[in-house]
């Protein structure tokens, strides 16, 4: 019912920069939550970053200060600003999208993930 699509992946040096986007679409009733996983090969999936409807952010250790998530609320898009990246960043990047269907219910959504890999 609610699809996202994510874009910006790619290839980048060390130290440079890439910018990822996901915009949802369909059936939102309220969207309450955007955040962005990765998960890198033989690795669990973790958080990277979240931003609340409030404005409040949640970043892993391992990228603050480098990494910006925004959102923009009349595209219902969700964006990750990516500096200064490492090798270790490398990693499928998923995002995803909460939205509250009622009083205590949620439902989440997920993107189809989009590669990044950081090499020299």
């Amino acid at each position: 019912q609610v699809q996202l699509v994510e874009s910006g992946g790619g290839l980048v040096q060390p130290g440079g920069s890439l910018r990822l986007s996901c915009a949802a679409s369909g059936s939102i009733f309220s969207i309450v939550g955007m955040s962005w996983y990765r998960q890198a090969p033989g690795k669990q999936r973790s958080l990277v970053a979240a931003l609340s409807n409030g404005g409040s952010t949640n970043y892993a250790d391992s990228v603050k200060g480098r990494f910006t998530i925004s959102r923009d609320n009349a595209k219902n898009t969700v964006s990750l600003q990516m500096n200064s990246m490492k090798p270790e960043d490398t990693a499928v990047y998923y995002c995803n999208v909460r939205t509250k269907t009622g009083t205590s219910t949620f439902a989440a959504y997920w993107g189809q993930g989009t590669q990044v890999t950081v090499s020299s």
